[in-house]
């Protein structure tokens, strides 16, 4: 289960990749249907998925160098070890930048890594389970400041995001020529065959990035801005 060689062959939508997906969906639901219970509920899930974040963070790094297996392409500077500390951190204290932030980081970016997830080790192998629970857990973070604090995004929060994304980006993208690195993907498309893979290499790749960027962003805004419009609409029949 610990080991780094054992439990390998992952299939992509094979009946544990299917059941994964179903639970993390159903923990959404629980989510959904838990929000007007009493209040005890809300706390328990502020601190399950409180301690569950930095959790999965800190055993993926313990179990890396046990295994022999980490490097400095482990460091915690991916999008969805960004959005663990960022949650992390929301639950500490309120901030609505902040939560623009995880939002389109934390939300549509770990439920595709769950669809199409980069890892060769199946259930119940410790790297899957961690993979799956923590990518599970950072959306469920963003869902939870949806559902029981109030959080919202405004419209001009895409651009604010975007741009905040690229200044991260540039300490980054230097970062990686002394490391000889890919954090955020900035060095080179991923290893695994995927979008990034058709956008072709030099300044092109990094146009077809920014693009992406943007497209993701929208698309990912587009649930926020339907619930804002559907309880504008509440408030004004309820003549509030």
């Amino acid at each position: 289960m610990f080991s780094a060689t054992g439990m390998q062959g992952f299939e992509l939508f094979s009946k544990v990749h299917i059941g994964t997906l179903l639970l993390f969906f159903a923990a959404c639901g629980a989510l959904v249907y838990l929000r007007n219970k009493r209040k005890i509920y809300q706390q328990m899930i502020k601190w399950t998925l409180f301690i569950l974040l930095p959790a999965c963070e800190i055993s993926l790094q313990v179990w890396l160098i046990l295994t022999n297996q980490w490097n400095v392409s482990n460091l915690p500077l991916q999008l969805c070890s960004i959005s663990t500390f960022l949650a992390v951190f929301l639950f500490l204290k309120k901030s609505n930048h902040l939560f623009y932030l995880l939002y389109f980081f934390g939300t549509l970016p770990p439920i595709l890594a769950m669809v199409s997830p980069e890892i060769a080790y199946t259930f119940p192998h410790f790297r899957y389970i961690e993979y799956c629970l923590h990518h599970s857990v950072i959306a469920l973070a963003a869902f939870y400041f949806i559902l029981y604090e109030g959080y919202r995004v405004p419209r001009n929060a895409i651009l604010f995001s975007f741009f905040t994304v690229n200044i991260i980006a540039v300490p980054i993208f230097f970062l990686n020529l002394q490391l000889g690195t890919n954090f955020f993907y900035l060095a080179s498309p991923t290893e695994a065959k995927t979008i990034l893979t058709f956008f072709g290499s030099g300044i092109m790749y990094y146009i077809y990035l920014e693009i992406a960027a943007l497209i993701v962003f929208f698309i990912t805004y587009l649930p926020m801005g339907v619930l804002q419009r559907i309880e504008n609409r509440n408030k004004i029949d309820n003549g509030i």
